[in-house]
């Protein structure tokens, strides 16, 4: 009896330990080079350390109180349903935005998404199949990798390098790479993770490729007002002749210090890419309704608090770049917008020494959290000495964090 018994239990115990197998696609799915090391960050926070968080673009701005107001403010019974493409007062409200920016958008040009995320996969979705493949210049931003693999399309790279500042490859280089399943390039400008800002001349080139070889050229603008020294952004919606073939991502996160509110939207002039999108968008029924009424609320942001802002990002921006430059070995392209900078250090891999700094280093019970760059490529064994940083901390604590830096990579050289 008591054989019997364990012989049950046994095969019980098989049965619980088989189960199905997760998709390809989900095994293939990229870690996040922003977000794997959050464990070891809260085991530094749990041995009572200070983290100073480097590695994600969330910035320390207030977000507009006029947005926050209107949220409060909101006299709504019932929670309901937008329209798909998101409100037509605050897509009349986004068109009026673009034209003062000398972007001639229409309303019907524009559909309301969860987040710029959402957007750039129904930009992937409406313009490609599976196996189609998509030329980004690299490094760029990481979830480029995560949208690619969800949407069944192979990322083709091709390489900027800091030796450059990270500026637009050769136009040949790209045109080496295009094949019978290209479909489109993809940019973002200003870039994350460089701080890159393409030129006029730049987004022209860019232009001519993709009317030549008939392709998609999709923009990822998000960060269009922070740029710094005079340099002005150019959108790919300014270009003419480019109405087919330009797509725009946009989003409140990061203009407005809006990261939660999970707003963007998806820009074209090319009515069969809109009809396309706003299937996908039809499918996931709306937007949220209470980001949607902060996000219209915060286009009534006075330009005085962009104007601090891009100044406030400009000092931080000098002094992270002139006390990087002050540590022997490291090697720093000076970004033109954005708020983020790819840093080569004098180490070998950047993710152990990224790991290494939360769980074993502090200096006087501080220490820094960054984002290895080579999640940000998509060639192997590229960026393996960089690390991406985002200089969305106050200047003192970007100071602090920079000497922290400094120390660290003494110590971690010699072990």
């Amino acid at each position: 009896m008591f054989y019997f018994k364990k012989k049950l239990q046994f095969c019980i115990l098989k049965k619980k330990l088989k189960m199905p197998k997760i998709s390809k696609k989900g095994s293939q799915m990229p870690e996040s080079p922003i977000r794997k090391l959050v464990p070891y960050a809260e085991i530094a926070k749990k041995k009572g350390n200070k983290v100073y968080h480097l590695n994600i673009g969330q910035p320390d701005i207030k977000t507009p109180q006029v947005a926050l107001d209107a949220v409060k403010n909101a006299n709504i019974e019932v929670l309901e349903y937008s329209h798909s493409a998101g409100f037509e007062s605050y897509r009349e409200k986004l068109s009026k935005y673009y034209k003062n920016q000398n972007i001639p958008i229409d309303t019907q040009n524009i559909i309301i998404t969860t987040g710029g995320s959402e957007a750039l996969l129904f930009a992937l979705g409406s313009t490609m199949d599976v196996d189609d493949e998509i030329i980004i210049p690299e490094p760029f931003y990481a979830n480029y990798n995560g949208f690619s693999v969800a949407s069944g399309v192979k990322v083709v790279p091709v390489i900027s390098s800091i030796e450059t500042g990270f500026s637009l490859p050769p136009i040949e280089d790209f045109e080496k790479l295009i094949t019978p399943r290209t479909k489109a390039i993809l940019i973002c400008n200003p870039g994350n993770p460089t701080g890159y800002l393409y030129s006029e001349e730049e987004i022209n080139q860019l232009a001519k490729i993709v009317i030549k070889h008939d392709l998609f050229l999709i923009a990822d603008e998000v960060y269009r007002e922070f740029t710094y020294d005079g340099f002005k952004h150019y959108s790919v919606m300014n270009v003419k002749g480019l109405e087919n073939h330009a797509i725009m991502i946009d989003s409140v996160s990061k203009r407005f210090s809006m990261c939660g509110a999970r707003i963007g939207c998806i820009v074209s002039k090319n009515t069969e890419v809109m009809a396309a999108a706003m299937k996908f968008a039809q499918a996931r029924l709306s937007p949220p309704t209470y980001a949607q009424i902060a996000s219209e609320a915060a286009l009534d942001t006075p330009q005085s608090y962009f104007d601090e802002v891009i100044e406030e990002y400009k000092e931080r921006r000098d002094i992270l770049i002139e006390e990087l430059l002050k540590i022997e070995g490291v090697q720093v392209a000076t970004p033109k917008g954005a708020f983020y900078c790819i840093a080569k250090l004098p180490i070998v891999s950047a993710n152990d020494f990224a790991q290494w700094l939360l769980e074993s280093y502090d200096l006087n019970g501080e220490t820094v959290m960054v984002a290895p760059a080579a999640g940000f490529y998509s060639s192997p064994n590229v960026g393996l000495d960089e690390v991406r940083i985002a200089y969305v901390l106050k200047k003192e604590d970007l100071v602090k964090s920079v000497q922290i830096l400094k120390e660290a990579i003494k110590a971690y050289n010699k072990i």
